[in-house]
């Protein structure tokens, strides 16, 4: 009895090891067969969009300067001492603003003076209420010319007498010599008149002058625009020529590029040009071409462009460095995707084309070069054809050989 017992227990292990043996490898199968299930099913959903050549309108890249469209360096017009200065550094001034005043007690007297001996002469002229110089008018003249009249009068009634023999020729001869002294004196008064006339229009001009000076008391801007440096303060002593302050022109802005030779056929002007500054990240600016060079620079080989972007807000400074794009002359065709197509990693752009057929369609990861950027669209150089098919959304979950679900 005690030899029987162990061979049970043996029996009864090797058959409760062999039920769990089955069961295991039970299990195991439906677990691989789960897995396989699951991965034949996990197609990625995506949008797609055929790859077609567009026209486009090229740009030249290039870099420049914004400088201001004028720079004045405003300067006294007389002579001495500043009594006001209104503007600070920065100020924003309208044209013909008051920048500077300096006093202008003496030239108001000196413009008093010259008015009185204006009118002093005009009123020995008898030229009164802006009335035009007419030398006939003039009171000396007008009294010669009389005199003259009536001297020839005599004249022609002692002829008369003279010839009746009514009339000595000792009177006649008076008569005569009265009549062309009159002419003399005549003449006398015109040729005075229109020397008095002349000192006129000398006095006038003094007037005119002094007039100036007393306006050029306060120096004013020459246009719109920003002060740059105010150069002087109240109780300096100026003298004509003194800079005072600078003025700059910032509306609109300035900017000189540096074209390559290569696209010389492709800038003219009023071109179209965008900006970018690195003050103001994401943002572009548009402007135009107001001069192209007529020759290339000696040196660089380079054509020399000067465009003008507008700038009402101010916020653009002179001085800022600008990259700006300026549109070519010519269009051309490109292959065009979405932006949100390509996927950039480690700096190299990619994309992933829809390959095979039915129910069997694949990613396929492919490498590109991009160019422009036309709206939300980017230009791809190298790496597509026209009539692919690219994933053009739901890219999060795809990889390079993931099923694909494709709807347009």
């Amino acid at each position: 009895m005690t030899a029987r017992f162990p061979f049970r227990v043996s029996t009864c292990s090797l058959l409760a090891v062999a039920a769990l043996s089955v069961l295991a490898t039970g299990c195991g199968r439906q677990q691989t067969g789960a897995i396989a299930a699951e991965g034949e099913t996990a197609a990625v959903s995506v949008g797609s969009l055929t790859v077609v050549e567009e026209s486009i309108t090229r740009f030249i890249r290039v870099s420049g300067t914004l400088v201001a469209q004028e720079k004045a360096e405003v300067s006294a017009e007389i002579n001495g001492r500043v009594v006001a200065t209104p503007i600070e550094r920065g100020s924003r001034v309208g044209a013909n603003a008051e920048l500077i005043r300096i006093s202008g007690a003496e030239v108001a007297a000196q413009a008093d003076e010259a008015q009185a001996n204006v009118a002093q002469i005009e009123a020995r002229l008898g030229i009164a209420g802006g009335e035009p110089f007419d030398v006939e008018r003039v009171p000396e003249v007008a009294s010669a010319k009389a005199s003259h009249q009536l001297a020839v009068s005599e004249l022609n009634r002692a002829r008369q007498l003279s010839e009746q023999r009514l009339l000595s020729a000792a009177e006649f001869d008076q008569r005569s010599a009265q009549a062309e002294a009159a002419a003399r004196q005549y003449d006398t008064a015109r040729n005075g008149a229109l020397q008095q006339y002349q000192s006129l229009v000398a006095a006038r001009a003094r007037a005119s002058l002094a007039k100036k000076a007393v306006a050029d008391a306060t120096v004013r801007a020459p246009f719109a625009g920003v002060v740059a440096e105010r150069l002087v303060s109240v109780g300096d002593y100026v003298t004509r020529g003194t800079k005072v302050a600078t003025v700059l022109r910032i509306d609109p802005l300035r900017v000189e590029l540096t074209v390559p030779a290569l696209f010389v056929a492709e800038v003219v002007g009023g071109r179209a040009v965008t900006l970018e500054v690195d003050a103001f990240p994401g943002e572009t600016f548009t402007g135009h071409v107001r001069f192209v060079s007529p020759a290339l620079n000696a040196e660089s080989r380079a054509l020399i462009v000067e465009a003008e972007v507008a700038n009402e807000d101010g916020r653009l400074k002179p001085g800022l460095f600008a990259t700006a794009r300026i549109e070519q002359a010519n269009r051309a065709d490109a292959l065009l995707v979405p932006a949100a197509a390509i996927r950039t990693v480690a700096g190299t752009p990619r994309v992933f084309v829809v390959g095979g057929a039915g129910n069997d369609r694949r990613a396929e990861e492919r490498v590109v070069a991009t160019g422009q950027v036309i709206g939300d669209k980017v230009e791809i150089t190298r790496g597509l054809q026209a009539g692919e098919v690219v994933v053009a959304s739901g890219l999060e979950r795809v990889v390079d050989g993931v099923r694909l679900t494709v709807t347009r």
